[in-house]
């Protein structure tokens, strides 16, 4: 298999880390970038020139421009883009500020889109390329407390869809990985949170309990580096895919409920449209 060269955000912990060292590990070559490339040292140590760490916050967009043309003069191709970096903000629609909304947009969505926008050129030129933008279930089902969180992600899914059938042409592959649950520290030291409104405190509450058991048997991210490989190595990659047993069953209640409203309101839907309704 012909060695590949990787272009990873957020490869400090979680998910990025573990989709680097499985690359690394197999032989390709990982542009890795953290805000701390102090993170990467032992990678470093361990894989040699097939790592170039890259010093990256996101939210620069030209700094991202930067660090894609520094992996590509570096490796002289790229073949695999992931956009993994990112957080969760946990606040309720109500409790959240302007800076909370500002902040997770600018990591989550416009950092996928500017390191999009950077590798497109070069992914266009070789005609050639899979861009991994890292979703969640969370960009196409909502739960209470995560809005600003849900935001950013069905903005990357939007977003994403139209890109897949702009870049085809090119032979470019775009995939949006949906995870489920899983033991990283989305929740825990990188999530933020907003200034809590006591009057929410018995659906906050609830809301944790309802989160809590639908997390009771979170997935492995090292597990996670086995699936990413077969979805980088298919010739025909899926536009999304979840990763863990639960999505699935979330989805098809979801959808299904959506079916069934859009369904009892279509006489609406063509009364709007001046339409005659017949029942």
């Amino acid at each position: 298999m012909t060695t590949k060269v990787w272009f990873i955000t957020g490869t400090s912990r979680g998910f990025g880390r573990e989709w680097a060292v499985a690359a690394l590990e197999r032989g390709d070559s990982v542009a890795a970038t953290a805000r701390d490339t102090a993170s990467l040292k032992d990678l470093a140590e361990t894989y040699g020139d097939r790592l170039l760490p890259i010093a990256l916050d996101v939210t620069d967009r030209a700094a991202d421009f930067a660090a894609v043309q520094q992996a590509h003069e570096h490796f002289g191709r790229l073949d695999i883009v992931v956009n993994n970096a990112g957080y969760g903000h946990f606040g309720l629609v109500e409790e959240l500020s302007e800076a909370d909304v500002r902040s997770q947009l600018e990591t989550n969505f416009f950092g996928a889109l500017w390191v999009t926008q950077a590798a497109l050129p070069i992914l266009r030129e070789q005609r050639s390329g899979h861009i991994l933008q890292v979703s969640s279930i969370g960009g196409i089902s909502a739960f209470p407390l995560v809005g600003a969180y849900h935001a950013s992600k069905w903005a990357l899914e939007g977003l994403s869809q139209a890109l897949a059938q702009e870049v085809a042409d090119f032979g470019i592959k775009v995939t949006l990985i949906e995870p489920g649950g899983f033991s990283t520290d989305w929740a825990g030291p990188s999530a933020k949170h907003s200034e809590q409104l006591a009057d929410y405190d018995a659906v906050r509450e609830r809301v944790m309990e309802q989160r809590r058991t639908r997390n009771a048997t979170p997935g492995d991210p090292t597990a996670s580096a086995a699936a990413v490989l077969r979805i980088v190595d298919a010739e025909q990659p899926p536009l999304r895919v979840f990763f863990g047993t639960a999505p699935l069953g979330i989805a098809e209640a979801d959808y299904a409920s959506r079916l069934e409203t859009w369904r009892s309101w279509q006489d609406v839907a063509e009364l709007a449209q001046g339409e005659p309704t017949q029942r």
